[in-house]
């Protein structure tokens, strides 16, 4: 079983999605202690935003490349190499804008590769990532989820599974702690609730037994 451990909180030791991460895998490596952990961190570790040079070799272009566009694809085959070989990968997502921050948008760019994770077909896209189980620690400092308001104004939980459902990965897990900027009291309920839902989160017998069959 591999499992890989993603942060994009800007906020180091202060951040409640980094700490939401280690408790999920801590809490998932007690029950699966065979694991293999690979680490990425997208606050010392990001690949730069999208661009032309990034783009290049995913067109299909192999001859004549920049050096620019050499090393950009090397950061994007990286990438895509540590996710395609994770069965299991926990995403630290606070809500920034109301969407996600930056390096993680920039991380599912350089993911987003035809014939790598995703194909068109005459029916529409078809993921080519499936199998995977993706838990999303969720934080925001507000409420978004009691609302139709909120809801409305909500582009990081949704947007994520979009784009992990645009792969093929359907098991898409969230453990949220909501409200945490709203004072001492909200925080502590609020992760008190996600610590409930941890336990949820990690009981991942489907995907053990795909990766025994693998």
């Amino acid at each position: 079983m591999q499992l890989l451990h993603i942060d994009s909180s800007i906020t180091g030791d202060n951040s409640v999605s980094r700490l939401l991460t280690r408790q999920i895998v801590d809490a998932f490596l007690a029950r699966h202690p065979d694991t293999k952990v690979s680490r990425l961190d997208l606050l010392t570790d990001a690949p730069n935003h999208f661009t032309a040079d990034a783009m290049a070799p995913r067109t299909g272009q192999t001859d004549g490349l920049s050096e620019a566009q050499v090393r950009e694809n090397a950061v994007s085959e990286r990438l895509l190499s540590q996710f395609l070989a994770a069965d299991v990968v926990v995403v630290g997502a606070p809500f920034y804008n109301y969407t996600i921050p930056t390096q993680l948008k920039a991380w599912l760019d350089r993911l987003a590769q035809p014939g790598r994770t995703f194909r068109y077909t005459a029916t529409g896209p078809e993921g080519l990532a499936q199998g995977k189980t993706v838990i999303v620690a969720s934080t925001r400092g507000g409420l978004y989820s009691t609302s139709a308001e909120g809801q409305a104004m909500e582009h990081q939980e949704s947007y994520l599974k979009v784009m992990f459902g645009f792969f093929g990965i359907t098991d898409v897990r969230f453990v949220r702690a909501e409200g945490v900027a709203l004072g001492p009291d909200a925080k502590s309920q609020a992760l008190a609730s996600a610590y409930e839902d941890i336990d949820a989160a990690v009981t991942l017998s489907d995907v053990l037994e795909l990766a025994e069959a693998a």
